[in-house]
């Protein structure tokens, strides 16, 4: 191998200096090489091409330096976080998402986690990004080449706890909201703080710490910066129904013993699996229904910032339903567009959806469409 690069270089200086009494010959190399650059570019452009713009995979990130602060997984793991970085007239944009995972609700629970990526950063693989996450601009027009971030879940509390207790018999750390601080303080050093527009979104069980820290978040950044918080699939309403508040109580009783006592709590109850739901469940829906739609401001209201209510039961819209096609309709109004004017404080949009008074079950190929007979918006899931 290397007898046969020496006989290439001798040939090729041979070449040069045959070439080079010609300022003709000159200009044919350089157009020459200049040519193989442009092909070696392009190959490198149509491999980025190849990428599906609505679905990409990001390497973690893990945070070394949070191990000082004590800011570690429930197994004292370092925590990570996934990033890839805006472009063009995005990179002054900032999307900081909180993943979700529901929680661990009594220590048996917590130790299993400990063995998977929702408990420590040892198991954690490349993560999908899609949704608001997408790069592609005709589905995705606002966001598409903002930085994104997602802070990866492995605390199994909501980035609440700062427990400095750790029992030796479970080695157990309860350290979500140092988890989130130190984040937070890498990605100001990346860029943030430098911020002209930033969202903290937060899915599930990320929706909580989106609320919980929305305040700080903006603190942390340029008062003249455009800073919005967004709790995606992520209220628990104390459900005046027993039947429907039972469930979140046991969990939450659980989570906060953990997370702040460091005690037990064991008892979790099965949750309503939705198209599947008797007579008097269906009932107390409607009857939340009701109640919910009755405590929302009217739509006269100066002080409304916009109502966007839909009746399909989904979960985590901001990765699973951005695209278009799939994207939650409400009379003509994508929910990915409603947002945008909101956030962007373009318009604020009063939609509630009349027409389904109980949840349309989920389905990844529920997709919308108009009746053209009634101009209402249906779903159809054999589409």
């Amino acid at each position: 191998m290397l007898l046969e690069h020496s006989r290439n270089v001798d040939l090729f200086r041979h070449v040069w200096k045959m070439m080079m009494g010609s300022r003709s010959l000159q200009l044919l190399i350089l157009f020459v090489c200049s040519l193989t650059i442009t092909t070696i570019e392009c190959s490198e452009c149509s491999e980025v091409k190849k990428q599906n713009p609505n679905l990409y995979n990001i390497t973690r990130t893990i945070v070394h330096s949070a191990v000082s602060k004590g800011a570690v997984c429930l197994d004292g793991s370092p925590p990570a976080y996934y990033f890839d970085p805006g472009f063009g007239d995005g990179v002054d944009n900032w999307i900081v998402q909180i993943s979700g995972g529901a929680w661990c609700v009594n220590v048996t629970d917590c130790i299993g986690r400990t063995k998977t990526q929702l408990g420590s950063s040892k198991y954690m693989d490349k993560l999908e990004f899609q949704g608001i996450h997408t790069k592609n601009k005709s589905a995705n027009p606002d966001f598409y080449n903002w930085n994104k971030v997602i802070l990866a879940y492995c605390d199994g509390g909501s980035f609440v706890g700062d427990v400095e207790y750790v029992d030796p018999a479970t080695n157990l750390h309860f350290r979500g909201k140092r988890i989130f601080y130190a984040i937070l303080e890498e990605l100001l050093k990346k860029g943030l703080k430098n911020a002209k527009n930033a969202l903290l979104a937060g899915t599930s069980a990320g929706g909580y710490p989106a609320v919980l820290y929305c305040d700080s978040f903006r603190d942390s950044l340029p008062t003249a910066a455009r800073v919005k918080c967004l709790n995606d699939c992520g209220y628990f309403p104390h459900f005046k129904n027993p039947e429907l508040e039972r469930n979140w109580h046991d969990r939450f009783s659980g989570v906060a013993e953990l997370q702040i006592k460091y005690t037990i709590g064991d008892h979790m109850t099965p949750l309503v699996d939705a198209g599947k739901c008797s007579a008097s469940q269906n009932q107390s829906l409607q009857e939340m229904r009701s109640e919910f739609l009755n405590a929302l401001p009217k739509g006269d209201n100066p002080k409304l910032r916009g109502v966007f209510v839909d009746s399909v039961h989904h979960h985590n819209s901001l990765l699973k339903r951005w695209i278009p096609e799939i994207a939650i309709n409400v009379n003509g109004q994508l929910h990915t567009e409603a947002f945008a004017d909101w956030y962007f404080d373009r318009k604020y949009t009063y939609l509630i959806d009349e027409t389904n008074e109980l949840p349309l079950e989920n389905n990844a190929r529920l997709i919308w469409a108009v009746d053209n007979a009634t101009a209402r918006v249906i779903y159809n899931a054999t589409l």
